[in-house]
């Protein structure tokens, strides 16, 4: 069955991009060079992160909301809580927090949205977690492949994480990132590979069609899906399908 194209909304004028990571929350918004970035960790909670966005971005006005989450998000809900965040997020009410128009995604997601330059991409966040995307020929498929199992005792995530980066050392984690790499690529038929996240610039040899690609894009994939089309952003980009 054909994708259909959701139907067009008014584009807001101003949209905060909220990026919720495992180490950081960081913030940006339309028309504007600010960021913003403080800090999250195991337990941190929706409401620590709303009273972080009101003391550190007090002054910011806004018309609609990009969120990011380090979870699967199904019809713009989380549907299990992170693992690299404390709880609360499933049942948390984002629309009456913010009450603002908002568009919750996958964080993965969202970075890929604004690194996508055509084709069939698959997207590897390497940060606290391991967050993984698809976009196929313009329809954003969020996945979670880092449950997919490695060996009898560790998975993708255990391995590429911050904590696998740890326990292997650069040598071998950036072996294990090479053989990840190379087997989603024959298994899910990519045209390229896009490294993000905040460890994808520790990579110093980058496995067979991969590039890397920039924390900024999640910004930009923040304002993409809401009809923003930034600078860095190509020319005549077609309209994306988020399911």
């Amino acid at each position: 069955m054909t994708p259909q194209k959701p139907a067009a909304t008014q584009v807001p004028k101003t949209v905060l991009v909220v990026d919720v990571g495992g180490s950081n929350i960081k913030l940006t918004r339309s028309g504007s060079n600010d960021r913003i970035k403080f800090v999250s960790g195991p337990n941190f909670t929706p409401r620590q992160m709303m009273a972080g966005i009101r003391k550190h971005a007090s002054g910011w006005e806004y018309d609609a909301v990009s969120l990011g989450l380090p979870i699967p998000i199904v019809h713009g809900k989380p549907v299990r809580e992170p693992n690299n965040l404390g709880r609360g997020w499933v049942k948390f009410d984002f629309p009456a927090a913010f009450g603002k128009p908002i568009k919750v995604i996958n964080d993965a997601a969202m970075q890929a949205v604004g690194s996508y330059e055509g084709g069939r991409m698959l997207f590897i966040g390497l940060g606290t977690g391991l967050g993984t995307a698809m976009i196929l020929d313009h329809v954003v498929i969020p996945l979670e492949l880092g449950e997919l199992c490695y060996s009898p005792r560790h998975n993708f995530e255990d391995m590429l994480g911050r904590d696998g980066r740890k326990r292997l050392g650069q040598k071998r984690w950036e072996q294990a990132l090479a053989q990840i790499v190379g087997m989603l690529c024959v298994a899910l038929v990519t045209d390229y590979v896009v490294l993000g996240g905040g460890n994808a610039r520790r990579v110093e040899h980058l496995p067979e069609r991969a590039r890397l690609g920039d924390n900024r894009n999640a910004s930009i994939g923040g304002l993409r899906l809401w009809g923003h089309n930034p600078d860095r952003s190509p020319k005549n980009q077609p309209a994306l399908i988020i399911p």
